[in-house]
């Protein structure tokens, strides 16, 4: 599984991806993890996560466009189909300003490994068609909820147009995966500078996104391989003042490292391009 890439655009060895996670849950249904940590016993809707999760369309993601419009920089913004009728507004202004917006399934409680292949293929035509719609910019990407596919899933998004499929996580760099529908190109998903596992799951401040960054980064700045880093937000947990403070130190950094800062859709065309 060897990449045909040598160097990202003027000769540069690393990259910084930044990715946002715009999310929802079907009416009645809480997020699996909230601010407090232990779930409410079962057969309770866990109202204060609700509202947590209500803070990415209503705030989060209104504040960190207006950071990356400041720093003039592009993202992927990862979005929950449902978010087409709750938030078409941010859906468009993500759009608008340049950004590139991947599938993410209608809702985040619907995972791909527990429906059937017929449901999933329904999930992702109608997760396309509504951010289609009301965005005017076509997917090319995909991550399903909770970055977890099914056996199909690649199988489906090429069948369904997709050009990358992000559920991957066994290289580090791009290549193509064969499907009976077709290949599509498999954009392995770094894990490690998330907010969401990092703060909400293992409890680590914050500011600890910075310092991730840094360490990861350190070898590719060296030229002792190519790669990408991705750093992911989400609008409801990171694209908060801490959270955007973080980004806002980290795309320093990667500044002060010259990385190319590119969108995930970006990395996909340099990977055709020298395939």
């Amino acid at each position: 599984m060897t990449s045909t890439l040598q160097r990202w655009p003027d000769d540069r060895t690393g990259a910084l991806a930044i990715s946002i996670m715009f999310e929802q849950w079907d009416a009645g249904v809480a997020p699996g993890l909230g601010p407090m940590g232990n779930p409410l016993p079962a057969g309770a809707l866990d109202h204060q996560a609700v509202s947590w999760a209500d803070y990415g369309w209503r705030t989060g993601v209104w504040s960190v466009l207006e950071l990356l419009e400041k720093e003039r920089l592009p993202a992927t913004f990862y979005v929950s189909g449902i978010l087409a009728d709750t938030a078409p507004d941010a859906l468009r202004a993500i759009a608008e300003a340049g950004h590139e917006i991947a599938g993410h399934s209608w809702a985040q409680n619907r995972i791909p490994a527990l429906i059937t292949p017929e449901e999933e293929r329904a999930e992702i035509a109608r997760c396309t068609e509504a951010l289609s719609a009301v965005s005017g910019q076509r997917p090319r990407g995909w991550i399903s909820p909770r970055c977890t596919p099914s056996a199909r899933t690649s199988e489906l998004l090429a069948g369904s147009g997709y050009e990358w499929h992000g559920d991957v996580f066994d290289a580090d760099l791009p290549y193509w995966r064969e499907t009976p529908e077709g290949r599509i190109v498999a954009l392995p998903f770094g894990m490690e500078i998330n907010d969401l596992p990092m703060t909400v799951r293992y409890g680590q401040p914050t500011r600890e996104l910075v310092s991730s960054f840094a360490f990861e980064a350190s070898t590719l700045a060296a030229g002792r391989r190519l790669g990408y880093v991705d750093v992911t937000l989400h609008a409801h947990v990171g694209c908060r003042p801490a959270g955007l403070q973080a980004l806002t130190e980290i795309i320093a950094e990667a500044r002060r490292l010259d990385f190319w800062i590119a969108t995930r859709g970006d990395l996909v065309d340099q990977f055709v391009d020298a395939d």
